[in-house]
């Protein structure tokens, strides 16, 4: 049978000593956020941390790679740049390279992507009649990359139960931790 220590250590906590863990636990969790609100200042990204979700990167960027990403509006699109985009009905952004771009003559630029383990371009992918991306579909721009360490996200997405057991394991830690 399980040990249920962690309840004995709880039911013996004073009001006092519980009210500091909930406590403890809202501080982690809003310095998180904080964390995450000035990481989308400082790069100008709505999400400046990604995890990538399929294999179309592959051998760039393989499925559970972390990204680093940046915004700024004043750097152009070059061809052969990682992009991330959403695309207008879907909620998951996409990470592909940049293959070709079309310059008008007002200065716009439209931009065409593809996967790199994908045999053809994105147009596939982009809502009905759209042929190209504009800098508003623009997440983010990959700066750099962590291998295989969102592959975390992917398993709490792919598998709801484990994430609730982690989050439940680490609940039960910061109220059981004492320091």
């Amino acid at each position: 049978m399980i040990s249920l220590d962690f309840l004995d250590d709880v039911r013996r906590m004073n009001k006092r000593q519980l009210y500091y863990q909930v406590l403890n636990f809202g501080m982690i969790v809003s310095s998180a956020l904080m964390i995450w609100k000035g990481l989308m200042v400082v790069t100008g990204s709505e999400s400046p941390i990604v995890v990538v979700l399929s294999g179309s990167m592959e051998p760039a960027f393989h499925r559970g790679d972390l990204l680093f990403l940046t915004n700024r509006v004043e750097d152009p699109i070059r061809v052969g740049e990682i992009v991330v985009f959403r695309i207008e009905g879907r909620e998951i952004p996409i990470v592909h390279r940049v293959l070709k771009i079309h310059e008008k003559e007002n200065g716009d630029i439209k931009f065409l992507t593809k996967g790199d383990n994908n045999s053809v371009d994105d147009r596939g992918l982009y809502k009905q009649g759209q042929h190209w991306l504009e800098k508003k579909d623009v997440v983010g721009r990959a700066r750099g990359f962590v291998p295989y360490i969102g592959i975390v996200t992917i398993l709490m997405n792919d598998y709801p139960k484990f994430k609730y057991a982690v989050l439940c394991l680490l609940g039960l830690f910061v109220l059981v931790h004492r320091e």
